[in-house]
């Protein structure tokens, strides 16, 4: 495994590896571990040249490709990552958001769509998260292979791209503060051990400011801590889960009174509501 690329987890079927590119994206690549399949499957690829050089450094073939909105830094690879697989003669699908012009895109998604990707043994279920662009998605898997039928010992996973960041959540581009807290109260009722895998390594710049919201919060203390040893040494903070970010992140706390206090404290006009407390947060996260 090269410097680019981080091997963050596995289950039973398929393994899910981290591709580093530009200063601080991650492509996720969806492997299958059984021998007999060698297809892989490619989320938010920004970078053409670092996803070919990861297929073709592990002999792999690029047969799905899942965009969760439309920013550059997330589509950006798709024209050069066509004609690579037309090139090799291998069929390809892109999926994308249908709310949004995506490049090339073969199937436009909305809210509760699947993505059935049989070779990795999982159902993919879109849900609609509007805030950081208009129609931005995200894609979850629920546990259960294809066929719907469950193992224990594989835990959810969500590929949430800009909406939702380890102590952090994306920037308000195309949407508004009560559309943004509507996806991340959605996200935030997933199951609690969903590996939350979103598209930046923002988390210890994201708990700078958490802290700054909520100092005397004793989990997001002792995490802090330990992104700190994780990035001190040049690891992944990713992936997080639900349980911890519901612990930890100031934007699926605002119903909580000590983060409406703080709002308060900076922003006097800030009522002692979830909405309000998340628009001021929001606002003062911007200005951080």
């Amino acid at each position: 495994m090269s410097s680019t690329e981080t091997n963050c987890s596995t289950s039973s079927t398929f393994d899910i590896i981290a591709l580093n590119a530009f200063s601080d994206n991650y492509i996720w690549a969806l492997t299958n571990k059984k021998a007999d399949s060698s297809t892989v499957a490619l989320v938010d690829p920004g970078d053409a040249d670092v996803c070919i050089s990861f297929l073709e450094q592990h002999q792999l073939i690029l047969n799905t490709i899942l965009i969760t909105h439309h920013h550059a830094d997330h589509t950006g690879g798709i024209k050069d990552l066509i004609a690579y697989c037309h090139h090799k003669q291998w069929p390809l699908t892109v999926y994308g958001p249908a709310n949004e012009k995506i490049p090339l895109c073969d199937v436009k998604l909305t809210e509760n769509d699947i993505v059935t990707l049989p070779l990795l043994g999982m159902n993919l279920q879109v849900i609609d998260l509007p805030g950081h662009t208009s129609g931005h998605i995200a894609y979850f898997y629920n546990g259960n292979n294809y066929n719907g039928n469950n193992n224990d010992s594989v835990k959810p996973v969500l590929f949430c791209g800009d909406t939702l960041f380890s102590g952090g959540c994306g920037r308000l581009f195309e949407g508004s503060a009560e559309q943004m807290l509507s996806s991340l109260t959605k996200l935030a009722n997933l199951p609690e051990n969903t590996q939350v895998y979103c598209a930046h390594e923002y988390t210890k710049a994201n708990l700078t400011f958490a802290l700054t919201v909520e100092p005397n919060n004793q989990a997001l203390i002792n995490y802090s801590h330990h992104v700190n040893e994780l990035r001190a040494k040049k690891l992944s903070t990713i992936p997080s889960s639900i349980k911890i970010e519901k612990q930890i992140n100031p934007f699926l706390r605002c119903h909580k009174t000590s983060l409406q206090a703080s709002a308060q404290q900076f922003d006097m006009m800030t009522k002692a509501t979830e909405q309000e407390t998340f628009a001021t947060i929001r606002r003062w996260k911007d200005q951080f």
